[in-house]
């Protein structure tokens, strides 16, 4: 009996089964041929995208090639087109590589495009702060040791993420403005930091020594 029972709720499985192929085959085909042509279109889009980057990023090493080679306009017009319709990350990239570029020969125009990405709500913080670094540095040579102070000190703070390469510039601006106090406390900032370099500790030691050893007067 148990067999016949068995037997009987198999069909009925079966007769519910068809009834509702029947009924919803259609609908159950189409999803599965929506979910097909998603995992197609996928990974389509992702080969276009990796085709896309794999363009830009020669098109970047063709840019800083002609760095190297010095054809500086060449890589200033493949800069300036990546920084114009590269991906966010590239373009990013670019737009840091251009702005070096155009310091090389225009520091004071290198500066004013380091301030023009850190000015750009759309990018990361680090980013911004990182060419608020660049841009203080370029002026170091350019304007008095105030203005650079105040370019440069609040990323000088314990936690900032340039801290180290803010205070060793704020210490040379001290230094050309002949305020040795200032400049030794920027550098013994950074040898006091549990995070910087065996190689910045050097670099700060050595500056220290200049502050100890004062002004430098040439007699006639």
């Amino acid at each position: 009996m148990a067999d016949i029972f068995r037997e009987i709720e198999e069909e009925v499985r079966r007769d519910k089964a068809a009834e509702l192929w029947k009924k919803y085959g259609w609908l159950i085909t189409a999803l599965a041929v929506i979910a097909v042509l998603a995992v197609a279109g996928w990974q389509f889009w992702q080969h276009q995208q990796q085709q896309a980057a794999a363009a830009v990023g020669a098109r970047l090493e063709a840019a800083l090639k002609s760095t190297r080679d010095g054809d500086g306009t060449q890589a200033e017009t493949i800069l300036k087109e990546l920084s114009a319709s590269a991906p966010a990350g590239y373009r990013e990239i670019a737009r840091f590589r251009l702005a070096s570029e155009t310091a090389k020969t225009d520091p004071t125009a290198g500066a004013a495009a380091f301030d023009a990405i850190a000015q750009d709500g759309t990018l990361d913080p680090l980013a911004r702060d990182l060419a608020r670094l660049r841009a203080g540095i370029l002026r170091v040579d350019l304007v008095g040791y105030d203005e650079i102070k105040t370019a440069l000190e609040p990323l000088a703070v314990p936690q900032g993420a340039w801290r180290l390469s803010a205070r060793e510039f704020l210490g040379v601006a001290a230094l050309k403005a002949n305020q040795f106090d200032a400049a030794g406390r920027w550098f013994d900032g950074i040898v006091t930091d549990p995070a910087a370099s065996p190689a910045e500790r050097q670099r700060a030691e050595l500056y220290l020594a200049l502050v100890r050893g004062g002004p430098v007067t040439v007699k006639n």
